[in-house]
């Protein structure tokens, strides 16, 4: 308090200079509840005024007028004060000296508020200074703390204590500071305005771990009871330290999923849920979820979690997978090539997980089985057995799926070894067989004949017939009843075409082997008929001439039907073998008819046709007895009479 004592003299040096009502107060001061508090005061007034009846003061509290009745704390005139102030007050300043100080004692929080003081120097000299005193009382030190503490950044508190009580001192001390890192402490006086401040300094260096950790400022007047404290929270702001969420994880297509993010942060965090480049989800908030349903493959992939509240930033991700069968695999279009091309077969899927591929070629397993969503089938050089369907199939844990194409393979025309002809009932057939791609185009040529047959030639029963790329063309040949002397020969061409080649073949004839069977016999049985006649004429021819004992002279046979019916019954019997082998012809011409479908007659030419239309010529036999004809009969050289035999 020593300071009023400086500044009295020189009020009153500036009262003579201003002459002017005037009051000088600090416009703010505290006290603790239950304590002291002396608010310094100096007052002026005009010089030409002279007090009547000595001075007078007034201390009101909340208002500086009079006719609004404030509540009087201190009146010099009498002890009339209101009843919160009785026994608390007192004017410790002279009041002839203008001073004009006062004395609270055992103040309480409602005591807080605005003092005004009003100067009575008689009569109408009454005046009530606008300046005022508001007063501060506390019920626990001030902690004076930053608006913002970071984490590793060094820190200072202060707490303070009013010292404007003259018969107390208080003291400071913090609580608390045992898990603070490094505290140092430090204490300081502050006086200013003609009021004092006891504060005293904490430093250390906060963490995130000292985030919301308790403080505490005690105040205490020794040798009294009378103890202040305050507590703090403190409030450490950090970057983001931690993010958690989900360990990565696997799910089935069309089930749902949850995926929690918390972030450990002071202030929490703007949390973001990213997908890629997707932001799917954000809050304000210590943890975030992020819900999914109905997922789907497109939904496989890395999710972000990021955390980001102005201090700093950290994200965290998670792989969700989501599992499901083969997709349908895309395969090559179906495609047509020529024989000899070569290609790549393409088959691709997805599926999770990866599915094995195999290719498969109308069943059967081709190439190597592929453990990835790709497969590749090399062919080179195909071939005509290269063509048919091939399948890509997909497989995995959870299903499988197929995709399939057709590869057509085109080629020139090759024929086939059941191409020939053959010797059957009445006649020869001929079949050609050929395989190629497009179908093959059949002819036969005849050339001694000079004769093509198509499907637009109607004669010798032409008939043909496609079964996938093999064609058959056949035809049936017999002789129109000319005689042939050495017997019919067969000379036949097939002609196979289509647009990537043409080939001509002569066919090879071979023989039924039932029928080559009757054609032999049929022949030894011809020979023996001829060498039968033969041996028969020339016995007749001796037996004539050793009756008439002439042997130059022709003789006349009286009976030439005799040896007519010979012959004839030999024809017979040959006939009679003849037919048996053409019944066993026939029995398998039906089986063929069956087979082919047709009924038509045949266009036979060989050596059986011949044989067949070779009937004997049949003539008289005249002998003409004793008269010889010269060149017509005679003797041989041997000693034989012969005679001459005329066909008619």
């Amino acid at each position: 308090m020593w300071c009023l004592e400086l500044l009295l003299p020189l009020l009153l040096i500036i009262s003579d200079v201003s002459c002017q009502w005037n009051v000088w107060v600090p416009r703010d001061i505290s006290a603790m509840t239950n304590s002291c508090v002396v608010i310094p005061c100096t007052f002026m007034y005009p010089s030409g005024i002279r007090p009547y009846r000595g001075i007078h003061g007034i201390w009101y509290f909340g208002q500086p007028y009079p006719q609004l009745f404030p509540p009087v704390v201190f009146k010099t005139r009498t002890d009339v004060v209101h009843e919160s102030y009785k026994g608390r007050t007192k004017l410790l300043g002279d009041l002839h000296q203008r001073n004009c100080t006062l004395l609270i004692n055992n103040i309480g929080t409602e005591h807080s508020g605005r003092y005004y003081f009003r100067a009575d120097l008689g009569g109408a000299n009454m005046y009530t200074f606008p300046d005022f005193a508001e007063l501060k009382v506390l019920d626990q030190p001030n902690i004076d703390v930053p608006e913002e503490i970071v984490s590793d950044e060094s820190l200072e508190l202060t707490c303070y204590a009013p010292d404007n009580c003259p018969d107390m001192t208080p003291e400071i001390q913090w609580m608390y500071t045992d898990y603070l890192p490094d505290p140092e402490f430090s204490s300081d006086y502050l006086e200013e305005s003609n009021t004092a401040v006891l504060s005293s300094t904490l430093t250390f260096t906060p963490r995130p771990m000292h985030n919301g950790q308790l403080l505490g400022c005690r105040v205490y007047y020794p040798n009294t009871t009378l103890v202040y404290e305050r507590l703090i929270s403190l409030d450490i702001k950090y970057a983001p330290r931690s993010v958690w969420v989900n360990v990565s994880s696997e799910v089935m297509e069309g089930s749902s999923v949850m995926l929690h993010c918390e972030v450990d942060s002071n202030p929490p965090p703007r949390i973001s849920w990213m997908f890629g480049d997707q932001e799917l989800l954000w809050d304000t908030a210590s943890n975030v979820s992020l819900s999914l349903d109905d997922v789907t493959p497109a939904q496989e992939g890395i999710y972000t979690c990021i955390g980001d509240n102005g201090y700093g930033i950290m994200n965290t991700s998670l792989y969700l997978a989501v599992k499901y069968p083969p997709r349908e695999p895309l395969v090559n279009d179906s495609v047509t090539v020529l024989e000899g091309t070569s290609l790549a077969l393409h088959c691709s899927t997805q599926g999770s997980p990866a599915p094995t591929l195999t290719w498969l070629k109308d069943g059967e397993l081709v190439g190597t089985i592929t453990a990835d969503e790709l497969s590749v089938l090399e062919i080179v050089e195909i071939t005509p057995q290269g063509d048919g369907q091939y399948r890509c199939l997909a497989e995995n844990e959870h299903g499988r799926a197929s995709s399939s194409l057709n590869i057509t393979v085109e080629y020139a025309p090759v024929l086939l070894e059941e191409s020939k002809c053959t010797v059957v009932r009445e006649g020869v057939q001929c079949v050609c067989m050929a395989t190629g791609n497009p179908e093959p185009t059949i002819e036969f040529y005849l050339p001694d004949l000079n004769v093509t047959i198509n499907e637009t030639d109607g004669r010798y029963n032409f008939y043909t017939h496609t079964d996938g790329h093999t064609s058959t063309g056949m035809i049936k040949l017999r002789e129109k009843g000319e005689r042939v002397d050495n017997g019919p020969a067969v000379n036949v061409h097939c002609s196979i075409s289509n647009v990537y080649g043409r080939e001509s073949v002569l066919l090879e004839l071979q023989q039924e082997k039932k029928y080559m069977m009757a054609v032999i016999v049929g022949t030894i049985g011809g020979v023996a008929v001829i060498a039968f006649i033969i041996a028969a004429v020339r016995y007749v021819g001796h037996n004539n001439k050793k009756e008439n004992g002439n042997p130059r002279q022709d003789v006349v046979l009286e009976n030439p039907a005799l040896y007519y019916s010979a012959v004839k019954k030999d024809k017979q019997n040959l006939r009679k073998k003849v037919l048996k082998t053409e019944l066993l012809g026939s029995k398998f011409n039906s089986i063929l008819e069956e087979t082919t479908g047709e009924d038509g007659d045949y266009q036979p030419v060989g050596s059986m046709a011949g044989l067949e239309r070779q009937e004997l010529n049949y003539a008289a036999l005249e002998f003409i007895g004793a008269r010889s004809r010269e060149g017509a009969s005679g003797r041989g050289d041997d000693g034989s009479n012969y005679t001459e035999i005329k066909a008619k």
